[in-house]
Order: structure tokens, then C-alpha cells, then sequence
């Protein structure tokens, strides 16, 4: 048997195999099954900020409506999230007893104004690591490029003065300077960069004029938008790399790890295939590597990466160009 045992974020993992931020990591039942299966750590679904604000803000609607004096405002606010944070801190709590592979709590964060003490409360609680999962739609038109930006370094700036355990960061590919701009991520001190985020797509129901949700979970196509810039960005920065969305059978993971990620996070293909499915990674990793004589995962993590490949300019082609010449439409 190779040896699948990798490091991210400092953590020792036994597999590559990270179950992203979602609603199979919201119970203590759900993680213990999925540690039976073979994952190697569970990121816990996010707490959101701009849900418990959404909250708030409707309850305190509903209070005005109702007659009630303004003093009893505060009270809502805190209560809210009190209990909101009280439900994340026992999650932990509880998986951390229940399991032995690392918990890594999430925020799903858009400003840093007041939250950030969560964190603190999240490392008491036990959780091994915190992922930062932050984006902000760029459609302010009075906001700059440099003004989106700024927010995911005063977040990371407020949060890194609360807690010692690591950090890591999951982003978009949003924006005009991706390339620099995660190299200055990595360089803020965090430990980790998750590439990318998976977001709500809206789509239009032409019978009822409704906008809907579209493509709710990843397809397999969808992995190459974060193996191209895993590759890129492999042995550039100065923090682990993991990928995320698409990556939905060995061969993707085999992939990601050739392009230098230190660990892959995966969701869509165990909701589709059950947690079981997590097998099926496992064995095709193990089976390809003991059919190329790696022994370990370090022996062939980044070979195909940018800085490694034998044709660089391949990860920087943009165009199709002799793909479909001569290809009748």
C-alpha cells in the first residue's frame, strides 16, 4: 500500500481527502460517518454572517412593528448571536470528542466588523483550524478593484489578532490581478489557500418569472478553472494549497496533487454518491500510484506544475486555436 498521508495547514492528515464546508458536515452523526469512511479532516459548514445579520434585522423589524421600545434592540442583537454562536461552539465540542481527524471551522464572512471574536470562541471550543471563506459580488460601481480587495486582508488582519491556530483562506477567482493577489494573500501570514469558491447561480423560470437556483452542485468539467491556477500558483506562495469544486473521482484528485495541491476538498460527488464514495478516491490514488512506484504522495506532488512542466505556456493559453481548426460548427 502507498502511503497517502500529506500535511495542510501544519495538520498531519492520512489522505488528501478534505469534506468541504456544507450540509454533510453539520452534525456530529454525519462527521463521525464520514471519518468511517476514510476522510482525512471535515471543514464544518460555514456560519454566515450576513444570515445571522439577515436575521437580526428581521426580528428587529417585526419588534418595531410590534411596539416594542428600542432599548429591547441590543437584546435581539445579542441574543441572536448568542445563539447562533452557542450551536457552532457545541458542534465542535462535539465532533472534536466524536472523531480523530481534524475540525475546521468556517465563516462565511463579507465585512469585518464585529465577528470576528468568533474566532476566538472557536479555537477555545477545540476546532484545529479556521477557513475564512470571504467574497464580496463586485458590483458596487463606486468601489474599486484595490477597495474589493482590501476587505480580504482587514479580515484577515483582525481575525489573525484573535486566535494562534491556522488559518485558510477560501477564495474566488474574481478579480482583475489574480495571479499577484494571491501571492499577497499567502504572504499575510495565513497558512493555507482554498482555490475556489463555489457560489449560488441564479437562473430564470421563463413560465413563472421567478429566479431560481441553478447548478446547486459542481460537474466534474468544472475542476480545470482551479487546476489551471493550482498549477500556476504551486511553489509561488507562501502557504498550502488545497482545490476545491469538480473534483469528482480519483483521476481529478490525482490531478489536483500533480499540480501541487497539498489537498483536494470535495462535496457534490458525495452528495450525488453517498459518503462511501470516498472509497473510491482512495482506491484509485492508492492503485495509481503503486502502478507508477510512488510511495509517497510528496513524490509527484507539483511534477506537472507550471514551474515543473515541460510546456509551461500550456497553463497560460486562453485561446482554442488549433483545438477547433477546421472543426465544422
Amino acid at each position: 500500500m502507498a502511503d497517502l498521508t500529506t500535511k495542510y495547514l501544519g495538520l498531519s492528515l492520512k489522505n488528501p481527502i478534505i469534506i468541504g464546508s456544507s450540509g454533510l458536515t453539520d452534525s456530529v452523526e454525519d462527521i463521525i460517518e464520514l471519518e468511517r469512511n476514510g476522510a482525512a479532516a471535515v471543514v464544518l459548514k460555514s456560519i454566515f454572517e450576513e444570515e445571522i445579520l439577515m436575521e437580526t434585522e428581521h426580528i428587529i423589524q417585526q419588534a418595531q412593528e410590534d411596539g416594542y421600545d428600542e432599548k429591547a434592540f441590543d437584546y435581539y442583537d445579542y441574543k441572536i448571536k448568542d445563539n447562533n454562536l452557542s450551536a457552532y461552539v457545541n458542534l465542535i465540542k462535539g465532533a472534536k470528542k466524536a472523531v480523530h481527524i481534524p475540525v475546521i471551522a468556517s465563516i462565511n464572512c463579507h465585512s469585518g466588523h464585529e465577528w470576528p471574536y468568533y474566532a476566538k470562541r472557536f479555537e477555545e471550543a477545540g476546532a484545529d483550524a479556521l477557513e475564512l471563506n470571504i467574497f464580496t459580488l463586485p458590483t458596487n460601481m463606486k468601489r474599486t478593484c484595490q477597495d474589493n480587495e482590501q476587505v480580504y486582508f482587514d479580515i484577515i488582519e483582525k481575525v489573525k489578532k484573535e486566535i494562534s491556530i491556522p488559518i485558510s483562506l477560501k477564495i474566488s477567482f474574481y478579480s482583475a490581478n489574480l495571479g499577484p493577489f494571491i501571492v499577497k494573500l499567502s504572504e499575510t501570514g495565513i497558512r493555507g489557500l482554498v482555490l475556489f469558491n463555489r457560489f449560488w447561480s441564479p437562473d430564470i423560470d421563463i413560465e413563472t418569472l421567478k429566479i431560481i437556483s441553478s447548478n446547486v452542485l459542481s460537474r466534474s468539467e468544472d475542476f480545470s478553472l482551479s487546476l489551471r491556477w493550482i498549477a500556476i500558483m504551486s511553489e509561488r506562495i507562501s502557504c498550502d494549497l488545497a482545490a476545491s469544486t469538480g473534483v469528482h473521482d480519483g483521476s481529478a484528485l490525482i490531478k489536483q496533487l500533480l499540480a501541487g495541491a497539498n489537498a483536494v476538498q470535495i462535496v457534490s460527488a458525495l452528495y450525488r454518491n453517498g459518503k462511501g464514495y470516498i472509497q473510491n478516491y482512495l482506491h484509485d490514488l492508492n492503485t495509481w500510484m503503486e502502478r507508477h512506484d510512488f510511495v509517497t504522495i510528496d513524490q509527484f506532488r507539483g511534477k506537472m506544475s507550471q514551474s515543473k512542466t515541460e510546456d509551461p505556456a500550456m497553463y497560460e493559453r486562453v485561446q482554442f486555436m488549433r483545438y477547433f481548426r477546421g472543426h465544422n460548427a
